[in-house]
């Protein structure tokens, strides 16, 4: 034990924070706080950094096409039947083969195959039996549909913001990101920077590429700053390769850097393509651009 000595092996308890010393129970944790609090919390950021700019997880794929999901929240859809996220490509495909067949085919989801709901109050009915699974997407969903004021859901800011909430401590780290910049800006909640540095550092770290991208623009160190850019960029983020472009131009970033930003920002782009992507986006943009 740190505090009184005592050598009890496997009954000892490591500090949380950091790792670092054991302890025989709270008192001596206690007693040696005094002694322990500038190391703790030295060691403690250190681990955190490690944890902040390491690998991401790879990015989800599509579960009909086996392609990685676009990070772009608009290029892929939920699917409250079945509770899977799809990528655009693949619904898109589905409602041409209908639109296109000489048969009278219902439209139904790519995935399982059910009927799709034509009516917003059945929508809704959907995600909550969802919600009651504790699916993330579905929670987040419905609170998406309150914030935007869609789905036949009247506008409700605090409703969407509560909803946020249960998905960030289902795991979703969308919602995490939708948090962030809640308080980044002051929408909903009193704007607070600590707290959407918060939200976005874990949304980041489960490899939510934008929020990545926010705490490299957030960030006043040049190399952490660096670090979070190249990580997004990597990803396939054009924002962040713009940003290392600059950096690189100014002499923050070497020519080796730059070189294997570029390269990997260009594989991560190409294995998120497909045709069916392509024409579902272009359709995706033209609708909106009428709208």
């Amino acid at each position: 034990c740190a505090a009184c000595g005592n050598k009890g092996g496997d009954d000892l308890k490591a500090c949380t924070a950091c790792k670092l010393v054991k302890y025989c129970n709270v008192t001596c944790q206690k007693d040696h706080r005094p002694n322990h609090k500038k190391e703790c919390k030295r060691r403690a950021a250190e681990l955190f950094d490690e944890a902040l700019f390491q690998q991401p997880p790879p990015k989800e794929d599509c579960p009909i096409c086996f392609l990685p999901l676009p990070f772009i929240t608009e290029y892929k859809i939920y699917q409250p039947c079945c509770g899977k996220v799809l990528c655009r490509g693949c619904v898109h495909a589905v409602e041409a083969e209908i639109n296109n067949s000489l048969r009278n085919i219902q439209p139904h989801c790519p995935f399982c195959r059910i009927p799709i709901c034509t009516s917003n109050e059945a929508l809704t009915e959907q995600c909550k039996k969802r919600m009651e699974t504790n699916d993330a997407e579905a929670f987040l969903s419905l609170g998406c549909h309150y914030h935007e004021g869609g789905m036949g859901s009247p506008q409700d800011l605090e409703k969407a913001t509560g909803l946020w909430l249960q998905a960030a401590e289902l795991g979703s780290i969308h919602a995490h990101a939708r948090l962030g910049r809640a308080y980044y800006i002051g929408e909903i909640v009193e704007k607070d920077m600590k707290k959407a540095n918060y939200y976005w550092e874990r949304a980041a770290m489960g490899g939510h590429v934008q929020a990545r991208h926010n705490l490299g623009f957030l960030e006043t160190n040049d190399n952490r700053a660096k670090k979070h850019f190249m990580i997004a960029a990597r990803a396939g983020f054009d924002d962040s390769l713009t940003n290392i472009r600059g950096m690189f131009m100014d002499g923050h970033v070497t020519k080796e850097e730059y070189e294997t930003t570029l390269r990997a920002h260009k594989d991560s782009q190409d294995e998120m393509k497909s045709d069916w992507r392509d024409t579902a986006i272009a359709a995706f943009l033209k609708r909106r651009t009428s709208l």
